[in-house]
């Protein structure tokens, strides 16, 4: 049991090991794109974000400009009911006047304090967003670095290996023998076609020459 156990201890750090192995051996281009995904994500979300502070302003600037329109309503309503003699319109619109006022008040310093911030976020983001563009520029670069040298590599693997060399010049020999031999056989087989077709006239016209037939007419 406990040697049955050793191996499986021994297996499983044999396994890390070469996990660990193989992430030390991955492609740095292919690291550095999931890197750039990464950021591109946490930008995103940044983004969405500044969109929702961008809300909030929008929201606050609403909020204080309803509680700044109906300070200044209820204070006018409170002059007239003053003017009027009418003392209990006179303190309903008075308190409800410094009400809408301490609430426009702590309205607009959270407004400013919401606009700042906003601004603050917009200008993080829009760093976040060039710090981006520029590593995209920079892995663009780096990957033309890595095509040029991987081309250069097979060229100069093509072209400085003897045995490539003098494997495809045993094939171009084979491939010159192979045609010389059917361009002989063309040859060969058109001289004889021709000679064939000599011989038969040859033939024929001694047959003329030899026929008697032919011989009267003539006489």
């Amino acid at each position: 049991m406990a040697n049955l156990l050793t191996k499986i201890k021994d297996l499983i750090i044999a396994d890390l090991n070469e996990s660990r192995q193989h992430k030390g051996q991955q492609n740095p281009i292919a690291l550095l794109n999931q890197y750039l995904r990464e950021c591109e994500q946490e930008t995103e979300k940044v983004g969405r974000l500044v969109e929702r502070q961008a809300s909030l302003k929008a929201e606050f600037t609403r909020e204080c400009f309803q509680a700044t329109e109906w300070s200044e309503k209820r204070k006018h309503q409170a002059e007239i009911a003053l003017k009027a003699g009418e003392t209990e319109l006179y303190q309903f619109a008075a308190a409800e006047h410094q009400q809408y006022a301490e609430r426009a008040e702590r309205l607009k310093t959270s407004l400013a304090n919401v606009t700042d911030q906003l601004n603050e976020l917009e200008r993080k983001h829009e760093e976040m967003k060039q710090k981006l563009k520029d590593m995209h520029l920079r892995r663009m670069e780096l990957m033309g670095r890595e095509n040029v040298t991987r081309a250069n590599l097979k060229i100069n693997h093509v072209s400085e290996s003897n045995s490539l060399t003098e494997q495809f010049s045993s094939k171009f020999k084979d491939i010159e023998n192979y045609l010389e031999r059917l361009e002989q056989r063309v040859n060969h087989s058109s001289i004889h076609s021709t000679f064939d077709a000599r011989v038969e006239q040859l033939e024929k016209e001694m047959a003329k020459q030899d026929d008697p037939s032919v011989k009267l007419t003539k006489e």
